[in-house]
């Protein structure tokens, strides 16, 4: 089985791609999903658990969709 972070730290990673793509800030960010900056930080972390609800509403403030926001990022080729 997974380890349990494993799906915090992909969403994480998910996220902070998303939003530096769109060229975003954290606060930037926050006012769109009607979050707290501090808590979008934390989702950026890994040190935060977000709720579906909280994963619908930053997937919409970054103009995606929830489930691309659940699919580990490929690395990049050395």
């Amino acid at each position: 089985m997974e380890d349990e972070t494993g799906i915090v730290d992909v969403v994480a990673v998910a996220v902070r791609k998303a939003r530096k793509g769109l060229g975003l800030s954290q606060e930037d960010l926050a006012l769109e999903a009607g979050l707290d900056r501090t808590y979008v930080s934390q989702v950026e972390r890994g040190t935060r658990n977000c709720t579906i609800i909280v994963l619908a509403r930053l997937a919409k403030a970054l103009k995606t969709t929830p489930d691309r926001l659940l699919v580990p990022q490929r690395k990049g080729r050395p």
